[in-house]
């Protein structure tokens, strides 16, 4: 039987390093959900410290489209490596940039990217520890993009969370166990 957990938290919470702290095997799959951007070395940066902390045993996954993740979930088998997805948020951004959502619109093709996340965590067979944003807590963001990804990013981790047999907050660096 599968474990999906879902770990939450905000920038610079240790989101990221406790998730990857849960898995203990020594192969892991690593899903990389953030894309590329060639003139941000501050990305760059940022990208590097999370591969610098990786085991060299864990096997990195680009997932450059957002139809790549619930793929790969949903193709999984329950003798598979565990895997780690970091994160949701950045795979909300490309769904985003992807459907034009920013421009307006595209509710519907939005919806649909995330019904088929859903779905292949719902389903997939092996374990699962799934990173994610928490920027409900906030101000309410003062430009429409930052409502945007606000709501759509809180629907989505409402949406995992349901799905999800452990869920985990992390503030300032604190482990919440939510359920």
């Amino acid at each position: 039987m599968s474990s999906r957990t879902l770990v939450l938290g905000g920038a610079r919470s240790g989101k990221s390093a406790h998730a990857e702290g849960l898995l203990t095997e020594a192969a892991v799959t690593y899903v990389a959900t953030a894309r590329r951007y060639p003139d941000d070395p501050d990305w760059d940066a940022r990208i590097a410290l999370h591969v610098s902390r990786r085991p060299s045993t864990w096997h990195t996954v680009e997932a450059s489209a957002p139809s790549d993740l619930p793929a790969l979930l949903t193709a999984t088998s329950y003798d598979d490596p565990p895997i780690l997805v970091d994160d949701l948020s950045t795979w909300l951004v490309s769904v985003l940039d992807d459907t034009r959502a920013w421009e307006g619109g595209a509710a519907e093709a939005v919806d649909r990217e995330v019904d088929s996340l859903v779905r292949s965590v719902a389903t997939c067979r092996t374990r699962l520890v799934l990173v994610t944003a928490e920027v409900g807590l906030g101000v309410i963001p003062s430009t429409r993009s930052g409502r945007l990804f606000r709501d759509h990013l809180g629907a989505l981790n409402a949406r995992v969370a349901e799905v999800c047999d452990e869920v985990t907050l992390l503030v300032a660096g604190i482990p919440l166990k939510l359920r």
